[in-house]
This record gives structure tokens, C-alpha cells and sequence, in this order.
């Protein structure tokens, strides 16, 4: 009977990872939109 209260804890700590995620994304795309106002081009070399 612990089968919902584990599935339950393994869908929080999802999407506690999915929030932690965008964040970090959020901050990079931040970063980049600075950096590109401020005039600063980074290499493209990995595309």
C-alpha cells in the first residue's frame, strides 16, 4: 500500500527537478540576451 505514497515522492521530487531546470535555463537565456545587449558575441562553435 505505499506503491501511491511512493509514486507520489517520486512525482514531487520530478518536478521539483523540472522547476530547478528552468530556472537554470531561464538564467542562461538571461545571460545570453545580456551578453548580446551589451555587444559581447560568443563563438558559435558548437553548432
Amino acid at each position: 500500500m505505499s506503491q501511491p505514497n511512493d509514486k507520489m515522492t517520486r512525482e514531487e521530487r520530478l518536478a521539483a527537478k523540472l522547476r530547478e531546470n528552468l530556472r537554470r535555463r531561464k538564467g542562461q537565456a538571461r545571460e545570453i540576451r545580456e551578453s548580446d545587449a551589451d555587444g559581447v558575441s560568443k563563438p558559435d562553435s558548437d553548432r
